[in-house]
């Protein structure tokens, strides 16, 4: 005699569990955010495996299969992992999904795009920057330092892959840190050294921005709320949270940094202008224009005048790079070696934990360099 589930567990005395969310996300940040929100409504599972390209990774058949039974795809956009946009637009219409670059509401940068011209002036601790940052779309705003700068009435999202019109940055060979895109010509945000290299185009390391963070997370409970509408109250509260803890970590990390606002430092590559934006920051360059393929020597030439030019204090590893290159740039230069940026946090113990312990590593790094 064959019992159904719900026949055995009545039998049992043991309720049936109930439906949990099924989310997935393809980087550890977005994970990170993901898990702020759902709590204990389901699970979030983590596609990219450490180590891996986030531009050009394939999907091992057992991550397939999870992608395609999931409730909900959370993801941070085509500029930065295509892939998860292939694998969505194969499931067909019915794929739900939320590319977090293209919620409403986000202020994004262009690489290249200098800091914002009020940034350095203003900053003085008074978090009144009134940031004005070219939208991705048309919509403008100011805000205060840090602190839910960000005013927006709809977490606009889309059930679909999305295609921004920019080039993808595929087939870069970065590794851990999730990011690199082709021939990302440094323009040294908020400085001009007339470097040949420069390029355009979509910055997808949004994250780095935690007013941006703080509207996705609202967005990730909006989203959530609609395939469980019984526990959309439980979503609101876990983002109020989440957005209190953000709050707190942007005011952590504008302490933090405050030993190295004036210092002029170079990273290995163009990644970090919401972070040097935001907390006003002076970056004099990058080693790396892309993860394409190495810096030439006119390159290198070029990057060491500009950290002469800035009086550059520090320069940066990044994680997953061989960091000889990095040595070799400030060999007789009197530059400092910061510790290793791990931008994407791919060294990190995924999790709700991952995205605060990103940003305040990555502030401390900057600040210990400082004082040398």
């Amino acid at each position: 005699m064959r019992y159904s589930i719900a026949l055995a567990a009545a039998m049992l005395g043991t309720p049936l569990a109930a439906h949990e969310l099924r989310v997935v996300t393809d980087i550890p940040v977005a994970h990170s955010l993901v898990s702020m929100v759902l709590g204990d409504h389901g699970t979030a599972d983590l596609m990219l495996d450490r180590g891996a390209n986030a531009h050009s990774y394939q999907l091992r058949p057992s991550q397939a299969q999870a992608l395609s039974q999931a409730d909900v795809v959370v993801w941070i956009g085509e500029e930065m992992t295509p892939w998860m946009g292939r694998a969505i637009s194969g499931l067909g219409g019915d794929a739900h999904s939320v590319a977090l670059l293209e919620v409403d509401g986000v202020l994004l940068r262009e690489f290249g795009q200098a800091k914002d011209a009020k940034a350095h002036d203003e900053h003085a601790h008074e978090d009144d920057h009134g940031h004005e940052h070219d939208h991705h779309g048309d919509d403008a705003h100011t805000g205060e330092h840090g602190h839910d700068a960000h005013s927006h009435d709809d977490h606009g999202h889309e059930h679909a892959s999305h295609d921004h019109g920019h080039d993808d940055h595929g087939d870069d060979d970065h590794g851990h840190e999730d990011h690199g895109h082709e021939d990302h010509g440094h323009e040294d945000h908020g400085h001009d050294h007339g470097d040949d290299h420069a390029h355009s185009g979509l910055d997808p390391h949004a994250w780095l921005d935690t007013r941006i963070a703080t509207i996705w997370v609202d967005a990730i409970a909006t989203e959530l709320a609609e395939h469980m509408p019984d526990h959309a109250a439980d979503f609101a509260a876990n983002a109020d949270s989440a957005k209190a803890e953000i709050a707190a970590l942007t005011a952590e990390i504008d302490t933090i940094l405050a030993p190295a606002r004036d210092m002029a430092f170079v990273t290995f590559h163009d990644a970090y202008g919401y972070f040097v934006n935001q907390f006003d920051l002076i970056q004099a360059g990058s080693i790396a224009l892309g993860d394409a393929a190495s810096p030439g020597a006119q390159r290198l030439a070029a990057l060491r005048a500009d950290m002469q030019a800035d009086a550059a204090v520090c320069i940066f590893p990044e994680a997953a790079h061989d960091p000889a290159l990095v040595t070799t740039m400030i060999d007789g230069t009197g530059v400092r070696l910061g510790a290793t940026l791990d931008p994407a946090g791919s060294l990190l113990e995924p999790g709700a934990g991952l995205y605060g312990t990103l940003m305040r590593n990555m502030a401390q790094a900057i600040a210990d360099c400082a004082q040398g």
